[in-house]
């Protein structure tokens, strides 16, 4: 058999180079390093007992990131029949593992300016979260997705933009318009015309430094990869990268049939397919998810 590597005149030596060009591109760009309050509450989290009083203190240091937990335990998604007031009781509602990415979503936030561009940006990803991990509780073909996995692959799914929005400026949001106009070639295939890399690059770059799942890494790499209608028999067959994806392909198109004005682009035409078809439903079962959807895709951060 004809090694491919030889084949095509690259050696492994050759890809390697090209990863490590690639990795300090993408850290040229400006990856935000992992906030030093998340090392400490992975550190506290990853103990045989995690102490919450201790997780708690670490929290509450930080109001911004008290009051998003409190803020994202009351969303109905999670279906708290009372009102949460307090970190300690947004941790033992909502669970270690959500409430650590959740905090870690928050973190990411509150690292860039507050500008209405990005405020729409943070609630579609809100949005597309609280979706994702609706989704994952309620398709029966999405058993092998976890809800907290798909609640998280939506908040960090589209993390690299506002990372190439503040190295790009204004060329970054011509860039946007352009891919969300584009009806045939992939979003980061427009991205590429224009940067040395695109957002799904940096953004899971930026999944590994800050100790997200490896298949969320994975999943957050490959999200506008055309060829994952290749990858479904994987996800049938437990590949929870391939069912993340789906998943969150069919929150964003939730979310722009209930909040028309959000959002807007081709993603659901040229991916919707293949998202349908790993997840094993019709389009036609899709018009049963309108309805109940809409609370979770109405609801406040």
């Amino acid at each position: 058999m004809i090694d491919p590597e030889k084949r095509s005149g690259t050696t492994a030596s050759d890809t390697a180079s090209v990863g490590v060009m690639l990795e300090n591109t993408l850290h040229d760009i400006g990856i935000p390093a992992c906030p030093s309050i998340l090392t400490q509450i992975k550190c506290e989290m990853d103990k045989d007992e995690p102490d919450l009083r201790q997780l708690d203190r670490i929290i509450c240091s930080d109001v911004g990131l008290s009051a998003g937990l409190i803020a994202i335990s009351n969303s109905p998604y999670f279906g708290n029949r009372r009102r949460v007031r307090s970190v300690k009781e947004a941790l033992q509602i909502l669970g270690l593992g959500v409430a650590g990415r959740a905090v870690a979503g928050i973190a990411l936030r509150n690292l860039f300016p507050v500008t209405p561009q990005l405020e729409r940006f943070w609630h579609a990803s809100a949005t597309v979260a609280r979706l994702s991990g609706w989704l994952a509780q309620n398709i029966e073909s999405s058993r092998e997705v976890r809800s907290e996995d798909a609640y998280t692959f939506g908040l960090f799914r589209n993390c690299g933009m506002p990372v190439l929005m503040k190295r790009y400026g204004h060329a970054y949001d011509e860039v946007l318009q352009r891919a969300d106009e584009e009806k045939v070639l992939s979003f980061v295939k427009v991205e590429e015309s224009k940067f040395p890399t695109n957002h799904a690059s940096v953004g899971a770059l930026l999944s590994r430094n800050w100790w997200l799942p490896e298949e969320i890494t994975l999943a957050i790499r490959h999200h506008h990869d055309h060829n994952m209608i290749t990858l479904v028999a994987d996800f049938h067959s437990g590949s929870e990268a391939v069912g993340l994806i789906a998943i969150a392909q069919l929150a964003e198109h939730l979310l722009q049939y209930h909040q028309p004005g959000s959002s807007h682009n081709f993603e659901w035409a040229k991916m919707g397919p293949v998202a349908l078809g790993a997840l094993g439903i019709t389009p036609e079962s899709v018009q049963d998810i309108y309805a109940p959807s809409k609370a979770i895709a109405s609801a406040t951060e």
